[in-house]
């Protein structure tokens, strides 16, 4: 599996629709200050599932989307899309390419997600990408700043790092779930 091409239009300042094809593995987007290297890598968390807006540089989720500048207006629809080689099978889909999709409308603050253009929820897009090496936080996306903060992260922090790199971070959250279904059960049980 690896990313074959990422397709931005209306997000932070790819207000135009902008595809970025890799045709082979890449280990890094270089460039100089202000081209929108961060933005990149930002679109690719963003899909991925980050919820935070603040790890995106913003204030609120509706700052992902173009604002406008002195020549341009601002857009009202935000997406991005990626594009996997899953040849190999190693993400649960039987198509030998899949297409993960994120949405937000400025207006309505509406966000969809869409796998290979079906509408999916959130966890979807978290199971999909579970132990394959890539997520929101994994270590396939180094931004800037990052290797500072691992450097300087606590160890149980570090940990949860190898974990997912390991593989095991799925039987971890399954493991969580079924720990609070069974609460749960042991609650009902006692009312």
């Amino acid at each position: 599996m690896f990313l074959k091409r990422v397709e931005m239009q209306g997000f932070k300042s790819f207000a135009d629709k902008t595809v970025i094809e890799f045709n082979h593995p890449i280990t890094g987007i270089v460039g100089p200050n202000g081209c929108g290297k961060s933005n990149i890598t930002d679109a690719i968390r963003w899909v991925l599932g980050e919820q935070s807006a603040k790890s995106m540089r913003g204030d609120k989720m509706n700052d992902v989307i173009f604002a406008g500048s002195a020549n341009r207006r601002k857009v009202n629809l935000a997406e991005v899309t990626l594009v996997f080689d899953n040849s190999d099978h190693i993400l649960n889909q039987q198509e030998g390419e899949v297409e993960v999709t994120r949405r937000l409308y400025r207006e309505s603050g509406e966000a969809n997600y869409l796998i290979n253009h079906r509408p999916v929820r959130l966890k979807d897009i978290v199971d999909l990408f579970l132990d394959t090496g890539l997520g929101k936080d994994s270590l396939s996306i180094i931004s800037q700043g990052n290797v500072l903060s691992f450097a300087e992260s606590k160890p149980i922090e570090r940990r949860s790092i190898f974990e997912e790199a390991a593989g095991v971070a799925k039987y971890k959250k399954r493991k969580l779930e079924t720990l609070s279904r069974l609460e749960r059960s042991e609650q009902n049980l006692e009312q």
